[in-house]
């Protein structure tokens, strides 16, 4: 792929670069076992509902709160879900700060492409990294480490960054201004919706959505320049 006339891509991660239902519906599944346990109520079939999460199936649904929120509007919403299943604030806040985990960004992260040969030859080309992510900052920074992939990137932002987040503009904008770069030089490469609505609002010079992750072309092309199965056809021409 032709991206000469760009200075920067700035890629989302859990569905663009590593597998988001390897690491989140193994997290909610976990969650709700925890949940029960604590509570001594069936809380499974509650949780699933408000987060959108197919179980069935083991993904998250695509536009849902699994596939989209911040960890912080998760716990949120899932306070929330309890108090809607009939515990008191109290106990609803209780039984939620004894479940609560957050998924490994180590163990759980399965990537979606090699992710050093991704980033190394778009660095070759005179590219810049970044990372804007509904996820925190330091999980992210964790899973790219372990992934041998974090010295390649030149910038992360994450929900805890301080800016709006997608699908406002500001993180595109947080990236571009760390990295010196006007956002009509930026790629933005997401799996999800307002990853691209993001991408417009900012100006970005090119909006790519990917299939690798919750969404399906369908839901991604009225937002998307350009649809691609996986990221590492940014760098191999895997069509006819």
């Amino acid at each position: 792929m032709d991206l000469s006339r760009f200075a920067l891509v700035i890629f989302d991660k859990d569905g663009t670069l590593i597998d988001f239902d390897a690491m989140w519906a193994a997290w909610v599944e976990a969650l709700a076992g925890r949940l029960n346990n604590v509570t001594g109520m069936a809380l499974a079939g509650p949780l699933y509902t408000a987060m959108d999460y197919d179980v069935s199936a083991g993904r998250a649904i695509a536009g849902g709160p699994l596939a989209v929120t911040p960890m912080a509007g998760m716990r949120t919403l899932i306070t929330d879900m309890l108090l809607e299943s009939g515990l008191q604030p109290v106990a609803a806040e209780s039984a939620l700060a004894a479940a609560w985990l957050a998924p490994d960004p180590v163990s759980s992260a399965r990537p979606l492409a090699d992710l050093p040969r991704l980033f190394g030859a778009l660095r070759e080309r005179g590219l810049k990294i970044a990372i804007a992510t509904s996820d925190d900052r330091e999980p992210t920074i964790a899973t790219l480490a372990g992934l041998a992939a974090a010295e390649l990137v030149d910038f992360v932002i994450g929900a805890d960054g301080g800016v709006p987040i997608k699908p406002a503009p500001d993180m595109v904008w947080a990236a571009c201004r760390a990295c010196g770069v006007a956002p009509g030089q930026a790629v933005v490469v997401g799996d999800a919706v307002p990853d691209l609505q993001m991408a417009r609002a900012a100006g970005a010079g090119l909006a790519i959505g990917v299939t690798s992750g919750v969404s399906p072309a369908g839901l991604l092309a009225p937002f998307a320049d350009l649809l691609l199965q996986n990221v590492q056809e940014l760098i191999e021409d895997t069509h006819p």
